[in-house]
Protein backbone atom coordinates (compact mmCIF):
# COMPACT_ATOMS: atom_id res chain seq x y z
CA UNK A 1 0.00 0.00 0.00
CA UNK A 2 1.29 3.44 -0.92
CA UNK A 3 2.14 6.05 1.70
CA UNK A 4 0.92 9.64 1.61
CA UNK A 5 1.71 13.09 2.99
CA UNK A 6 -0.58 16.08 2.37
CA UNK A 7 0.41 19.76 2.21
CA UNK A 8 -2.32 22.37 2.68
CA UNK A 9 -1.78 25.83 1.19
CA UNK A 10 -3.92 28.22 3.21
CA UNK A 11 -3.53 31.03 0.65
CA UNK A 12 -5.35 29.11 -2.11
CA UNK A 13 -7.01 26.39 0.00
CA UNK A 14 -5.21 23.83 -2.17
CA UNK A 15 -4.00 20.40 -1.09
CA UNK A 16 -0.85 18.95 -2.64
CA UNK A 17 -0.14 15.25 -2.18
CA UNK A 18 3.15 13.37 -2.02
CA UNK A 19 2.47 9.65 -2.59
CA UNK A 20 5.08 6.91 -2.60
CA UNK A 21 5.72 3.21 -2.77
CA UNK A 22 7.40 2.31 0.55
CA UNK A 23 9.37 -0.60 -0.92
CA UNK A 24 11.07 1.25 -3.78
CA UNK A 25 10.74 4.88 -2.53
CA UNK A 26 9.31 5.90 -5.94
CA UNK A 27 7.04 8.92 -5.48
CA UNK A 28 4.50 11.10 -7.25
CA UNK A 29 3.47 14.67 -6.47
CA UNK A 30 -0.15 15.54 -7.23
CA UNK A 31 -1.33 19.15 -7.76
CA UNK A 32 1.75 21.12 -6.60
CA UNK A 33 1.48 24.85 -5.90
CA UNK A 34 3.69 27.72 -7.09
CA UNK A 35 3.27 30.64 -4.67
CA UNK A 36 2.13 33.87 -6.30
CA UNK A 37 1.49 37.30 -4.83
CA UNK A 38 -0.86 39.11 -7.26
CA UNK A 39 -0.37 42.47 -5.59
CA UNK A 40 3.38 42.52 -6.17
CA UNK A 41 3.56 40.09 -9.09
CA UNK A 42 5.90 38.02 -6.95
CA UNK A 43 6.64 34.32 -7.38
CA UNK A 44 8.02 32.08 -4.65
CA UNK A 45 8.67 28.36 -4.45
CA UNK A 46 8.22 27.74 -0.71
CA UNK A 47 5.28 25.35 -1.17
CA UNK A 48 7.05 23.25 -3.78
CA UNK A 49 10.30 23.33 -1.79
CA UNK A 50 8.43 21.91 1.22
CA UNK A 51 7.40 18.92 -0.89
CA UNK A 52 10.97 18.43 -2.12
CA UNK A 53 12.26 18.60 1.46
CA UNK A 54 9.69 16.06 2.66
CA UNK A 55 10.67 13.72 -0.17
CA UNK A 56 14.33 14.07 0.80
CA UNK A 57 13.50 13.36 4.45
CA UNK A 58 11.81 10.11 3.38
CA UNK A 59 14.61 9.25 0.93
CA UNK A 60 12.16 9.32 -1.98
CA UNK A 61 12.76 9.63 -5.72
CA UNK A 62 10.05 11.78 -7.32
CA UNK A 63 9.21 10.12 -10.64
CA UNK A 64 5.93 11.86 -11.50
CA UNK A 65 4.37 15.29 -11.14
CA UNK A 66 0.66 15.00 -11.86
CA UNK A 67 -1.89 17.77 -12.23
CA UNK A 68 -5.52 16.72 -12.07
CA UNK A 69 -6.39 19.59 -14.47
CA UNK A 70 -5.34 23.11 -15.46
CA UNK A 71 -6.18 24.88 -12.23
CA UNK A 72 -7.86 28.28 -12.26
CA UNK A 73 -7.23 29.15 -8.62
CA UNK A 74 -3.50 28.60 -8.16
CA UNK A 75 -0.35 28.44 -10.24
CA UNK A 76 1.03 24.95 -10.72
CA UNK A 77 4.45 24.14 -9.34
CA UNK A 78 4.86 21.31 -11.87
CA UNK A 79 7.56 22.84 -14.06
CA UNK A 80 9.59 24.00 -11.08
CA UNK A 81 9.48 20.50 -9.57
CA UNK A 82 10.42 18.98 -12.93
CA UNK A 83 13.47 21.22 -13.15
CA UNK A 84 14.47 20.41 -9.57
CA UNK A 85 13.93 16.64 -9.66
CA UNK A 86 13.94 15.46 -13.28
CA UNK A 87 10.47 13.96 -12.82
CA UNK A 88 7.97 13.82 -15.66
CA UNK A 89 4.76 15.88 -15.77
CA UNK A 90 1.46 14.20 -16.58
CA UNK A 91 -2.00 15.67 -17.19
CA UNK A 92 -5.21 14.69 -18.96
CA UNK A 93 -4.87 14.49 -22.75
CA UNK A 94 -7.74 16.92 -23.27
CA UNK A 95 -5.51 19.72 -21.97
CA UNK A 96 -5.04 20.67 -25.61
CA UNK A 97 -8.71 21.74 -25.67
CA UNK A 98 -8.09 23.95 -22.66
CA UNK A 99 -5.02 25.46 -24.31
CA UNK A 100 -6.99 26.28 -27.46
CA UNK A 101 -9.76 27.89 -25.42
CA UNK A 102 -7.58 30.15 -23.32
CA UNK A 103 -4.47 31.06 -25.30
CA UNK A 104 -6.29 33.63 -27.48
CA UNK A 105 -7.44 35.33 -24.29
CA UNK A 106 -3.84 36.41 -23.67
CA UNK A 107 -3.03 37.43 -27.23
CA UNK A 108 -0.88 34.32 -27.47
CA UNK A 109 -2.31 32.59 -30.54
CA UNK A 110 1.17 32.56 -32.15
CA UNK A 111 2.71 31.15 -28.98
CA UNK A 112 0.79 27.90 -28.71
CA UNK A 113 2.73 25.64 -26.34
CA UNK A 114 0.91 22.47 -27.47
CA UNK A 115 0.52 19.31 -25.49
CA UNK A 116 4.25 18.61 -25.75
CA UNK A 117 5.00 20.98 -22.84
CA UNK A 118 3.72 18.13 -20.69
CA UNK A 119 5.72 14.91 -20.72
CA UNK A 120 2.74 12.54 -20.71
CA UNK A 121 -0.84 13.13 -21.84
CA UNK A 122 -3.17 10.72 -20.10
CA UNK A 123 -6.37 9.04 -21.22
CA UNK A 124 -8.98 6.87 -19.57
CA UNK A 125 -7.47 3.55 -18.51
CA UNK A 126 -3.83 4.60 -18.81
CA UNK A 127 -1.41 3.49 -16.12
CA UNK A 128 1.88 4.87 -14.83
CA UNK A 129 4.42 2.85 -12.84
CA UNK A 130 5.10 3.83 -9.25
CA UNK A 131 7.60 1.35 -7.93
CA UNK A 132 5.77 -1.87 -7.10
CA UNK A 133 2.38 -0.27 -7.56
CA UNK A 134 0.78 1.73 -10.36
CA UNK A 135 -1.20 4.88 -10.94
CA UNK A 136 -4.45 4.35 -12.86
CA UNK A 137 -6.21 7.13 -14.71
CA UNK A 138 -9.92 7.91 -14.89
CA UNK A 139 -11.06 10.65 -17.25
CA UNK A 140 -13.49 12.69 -15.14
CA UNK A 141 -14.44 15.80 -17.16
CA UNK A 142 -17.14 18.32 -16.36
CA UNK A 143 -15.24 20.91 -14.34
CA UNK A 144 -12.87 21.14 -17.31
CA UNK A 145 -12.53 18.84 -20.35
CA UNK A 146 -9.13 17.63 -19.17
CA UNK A 147 -9.92 16.64 -15.59
CA UNK A 148 -8.63 13.25 -14.51
CA UNK A 149 -8.72 11.26 -11.29
CA UNK A 150 -5.62 9.33 -10.21
CA UNK A 151 -6.15 5.94 -8.53
CA UNK A 152 -3.31 4.58 -6.40
CA UNK A 153 -4.19 1.49 -4.37
CA UNK A 154 -7.31 2.32 -2.36
CA UNK A 155 -6.86 6.07 -2.90
CA UNK A 156 -8.57 8.33 -5.45
CA UNK A 157 -7.17 11.82 -6.06
CA UNK A 158 -10.11 13.68 -7.58
CA UNK A 159 -8.84 17.25 -7.93
CA UNK A 160 -11.78 19.66 -7.99
CA UNK A 161 -14.39 17.18 -9.24
CA UNK A 162 -15.62 16.35 -5.74
CA UNK A 163 -15.10 18.14 -2.44
CA UNK A 164 -15.78 17.12 1.14
CA UNK A 165 -19.41 15.98 1.58
CA UNK A 166 -20.48 19.20 3.31
CA UNK A 167 -19.12 21.36 0.44
CA UNK A 168 -20.30 19.46 -2.61
CA UNK A 169 -18.85 19.54 -6.11
CA UNK A 170 -16.85 21.58 -8.61
CA UNK A 171 -18.27 24.41 -10.67
CA UNK A 172 -18.98 23.52 -14.29
CA UNK A 173 -19.13 26.92 -15.99
CA UNK A 174 -15.59 27.20 -17.31
CA UNK A 175 -15.04 26.80 -21.10
CA UNK A 176 -15.60 23.14 -21.92
CA UNK A 177 -17.25 22.52 -18.56
CA UNK A 178 -20.69 20.92 -18.36
CA UNK A 179 -22.85 20.03 -15.37
CA UNK A 180 -24.34 16.86 -16.87
CA UNK A 181 -20.85 15.63 -17.82
CA UNK A 182 -19.67 16.43 -14.30
CA UNK A 183 -22.52 14.39 -12.79
CA UNK A 184 -21.56 11.36 -14.88
CA UNK A 185 -17.89 11.73 -13.97
CA UNK A 186 -18.74 11.93 -10.29
CA UNK A 187 -20.76 8.74 -10.57
CA UNK A 188 -17.80 7.05 -12.22
CA UNK A 189 -15.86 7.86 -9.04
CA UNK A 190 -18.76 6.86 -6.77
CA UNK A 191 -18.92 3.48 -8.50
CA UNK A 192 -15.54 2.62 -6.96
CA UNK A 193 -15.61 0.36 -3.88
CA UNK A 194 -17.27 2.15 -0.95
CA UNK A 195 -14.12 1.98 1.18
CA UNK A 196 -12.09 3.84 -1.47
CA UNK A 197 -10.44 6.85 0.13
CA UNK A 198 -11.10 10.09 -1.73
CA UNK A 199 -8.57 12.93 -1.52
CA UNK A 200 -9.93 16.29 -2.63
CA UNK A 201 -8.08 19.22 -4.18
CA UNK A 202 -9.41 21.97 -1.91
CA UNK A 203 -11.30 22.61 1.30
CA UNK A 204 -13.06 25.82 2.33
CA UNK A 205 -14.59 25.35 5.84
CA UNK A 206 -18.27 25.43 4.84
CA UNK A 207 -21.08 26.05 7.31
CA UNK A 208 -18.81 27.10 10.13
CA UNK A 209 -16.68 23.93 10.18
CA UNK A 210 -13.55 24.78 12.18
CA UNK A 211 -10.95 22.38 10.74
CA UNK A 212 -9.78 21.76 7.19
CA UNK A 213 -10.27 18.22 5.87
CA UNK A 214 -9.28 16.64 2.59
CA UNK A 215 -9.92 12.91 3.03
CA UNK A 216 -13.30 11.23 2.73
CA UNK A 217 -14.60 7.95 1.21
CA UNK A 218 -16.87 6.85 -1.58
CA UNK A 219 -19.37 5.66 1.04
CA UNK A 220 -19.37 9.03 2.82
CA UNK A 221 -19.80 10.95 -0.43
CA UNK A 222 -22.69 8.75 -1.51
CA UNK A 223 -24.39 9.13 1.85
CA UNK A 224 -23.79 12.80 2.63
CA UNK A 225 -22.54 14.89 -0.29
CA UNK A 226 -24.81 17.93 -0.34
CA UNK A 227 -24.93 17.96 -4.16
CA UNK A 228 -24.73 14.32 -5.28
CA UNK A 229 -25.72 12.00 -2.45
CA UNK A 230 -27.61 8.86 -3.42
CA UNK A 231 -31.05 9.77 -4.68
CA UNK A 232 -30.06 12.99 -6.47
CA UNK A 233 -30.97 12.67 -10.17
CA UNK A 234 -28.91 14.04 -13.03
CA UNK A 235 -31.62 16.61 -13.80
CA UNK A 236 -31.72 17.74 -10.17
CA UNK A 237 -27.95 18.05 -10.04
CA UNK A 238 -27.73 19.99 -13.29
CA UNK A 239 -30.38 22.45 -12.12
CA UNK A 240 -28.63 22.93 -8.76
CA UNK A 241 -25.12 23.18 -10.25
CA UNK A 242 -26.07 25.63 -12.99
CA UNK A 243 -28.01 27.84 -10.59
CA UNK A 244 -25.10 27.89 -8.16
CA UNK A 245 -22.56 28.59 -10.89
CA UNK A 246 -24.48 31.68 -11.98
CA UNK A 247 -23.77 33.18 -8.54
CA UNK A 248 -20.01 32.52 -8.54
CA UNK A 249 -17.37 35.11 -9.31
CA UNK A 250 -14.27 34.25 -11.31
CA UNK A 251 -11.50 32.79 -9.15
CA UNK A 252 -9.14 35.48 -7.86
CA UNK A 253 -6.08 34.02 -9.61
CA UNK A 254 -7.73 32.68 -12.77
CA UNK A 255 -5.86 34.94 -15.22
CA UNK A 256 -2.31 34.42 -13.95
CA UNK A 257 -3.02 30.76 -13.18
CA UNK A 258 -4.21 29.82 -16.63
CA UNK A 259 -1.33 31.55 -18.39
CA UNK A 260 1.08 29.40 -16.41
CA UNK A 261 -0.86 26.16 -16.05
CA UNK A 262 -1.53 25.62 -19.76
CA UNK A 263 2.28 25.69 -20.04
CA UNK A 264 2.74 22.90 -17.45
CA UNK A 265 3.57 25.45 -14.76
CA UNK A 266 6.16 27.32 -16.86
CA UNK A 267 6.07 31.09 -17.28
CA UNK A 268 5.33 32.64 -20.69
CA UNK A 269 8.37 33.42 -22.83
CA UNK A 270 10.28 36.61 -22.06
CA UNK A 271 9.44 39.56 -24.28
CA UNK A 272 11.87 41.74 -26.27
CA UNK A 273 13.10 43.53 -23.16
CA UNK A 274 14.00 40.22 -21.53
CA UNK A 275 11.21 40.53 -18.95
CA UNK A 276 8.52 37.92 -18.36
CA UNK A 277 4.97 39.28 -18.12
CA UNK A 278 1.68 37.80 -16.98
CA UNK A 279 -1.05 39.56 -18.90
CA UNK A 280 -4.31 40.94 -17.55
CA UNK A 281 -6.74 41.15 -20.48
CA UNK A 282 -9.46 43.74 -19.90
CA UNK A 283 -13.11 42.70 -20.32
CA UNK A 284 -12.16 39.49 -22.10
CA UNK A 285 -12.75 36.71 -19.58
CA UNK A 286 -16.44 36.38 -20.39
CA UNK A 287 -15.70 36.02 -24.09
CA UNK A 288 -14.07 32.57 -23.91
Amino acid sequence: MANLKAFFDDVTNTVTYLVWDPATRAAAVIDPVLDFDPNAGGLRTASADAVIAAAADEDLRIDWILDTHAHADHLSGADYLRRQTGAKIGIGAHITEVQKAFLPLFGAAADHPGGHVFDVLLNEGDTLPLGNTEIRVLHTPGHTPACVTYLIGDMAFVGDTLFMPDYGTARADFPGGDAATLFRSIHKILALPPETRIFVGHDYLPDGREQFHWETTVAEERARNVHVHDGVSENDFVALREARDRTLAAPRLILPSLQVNIRAGALPPAEADGQVYLKLPVNRLGSV
